[in-house]
């Protein structure tokens, strides 16, 4: 499909191991060299820490393209901080969430720091029960802030907003800056669970398409939450799956 850069998983895929080095071994064992570093992995508000998390991860090969998801609500010291991190590790992306109190202040104090420090934040979208899980309230956002907000794409929360993340690709082209693939089952209820992606609801090879064709050239990270205390296996069936339609 022709994008250009390395294909990667979230950390949080590996919360069940706080360890960095474990973490990043494991990232290399489903046969993947980049990370998106979350909270679990990293403290992002003390500075302290930041040189041994950086270091554990370009020690083992394994490069962050991206952090987050991180809050934002206007707390300009302790963000500056998220986009140190960023910055040290050579992102050009965090994943974001925003609360809806206060958001426009929120999103222009984030804008600010975006354009300081040459960091697109991305936001991520979490589903039928989040304020930024529907097309309408992005489509919103976006009319309301700079080209420094977009949209990381999480293609399981959007099935999981009766939402179809191949239209959101479509509509959002110019300003999706990263996505998570990620796949759900739905029982007759609407529970749903993680399952390998490609074998729930959602159609890679038709994603992959459609971001090609809107020039697609931000991250693709690999999340599947399910298995805590041994996701390698499924993890690793994802990862060539997706090396068949994104690679």
């Amino acid at each position: 499909m022709g994008f250009t850069r390395p294909l990667a998983v979230q950390s949080y895929c590996f919360r069940g191991f706080k360890d960095n080095q474990v973490t990043a071994d494991k990232v290399k064992e489903i046969g993947l060299s980049a990370i998106e570093v979350c909270g679990v992995h990293a403290n992002f508000s003390d500075e302290s820490t930041f040189d041994g998390v950086l270091d554990t991860y370009k020690n083992a090969g394994v490069e962050i393209v991206s952090i987050g998801v991180q809050g934002f609500k206007g707390d300009v010291e302790n963000e500056k901080k998220f986009f140190a991190f960023a910055k040290k590790a050579g992102c050009t992306t965090i994943s974001a969430n925003f609360n809806p109190d206060g958001m426009m202040d929120a999103f222009k104090a984030a804008e600010k720091l975006a354009e300081e420090n040459d960091i697109n934040l991305a936001i991520h979208n979490h589903g039928g029960h989040h304020w930024l899980g529907n097309a309408a309230t992005l489509g919103y956002i976006f009319k309301n802030t700079s080209r420094r907000i977009g949209l990381m794409l999480d293609t399981a929360w959007c099935l999981h907003s009766h939402e179809d993340p191949i239209k959101w690709a479509e509509k959002f082209g110019d300003r999706l800056y990263g996505l998570h693939v990620k796949d759900f089952t739905f029982d007759r209820a609407g529970k749903h669970e993680d399952v390998v992606v490609g074998t729930g609801n959602l159609d890679m090879a038709k994603l992959a398409e459609t971001m090609a064709k809107v020039g697609f050239d931000g991250n693709i990270i690999l999340e599947y939450e399910g298995d805590v205390e041994n996701p390698v296996p499924a993890l690793s069936e994802c990862v060539v799956a997706m090396k068949k339609v994104f690679v």
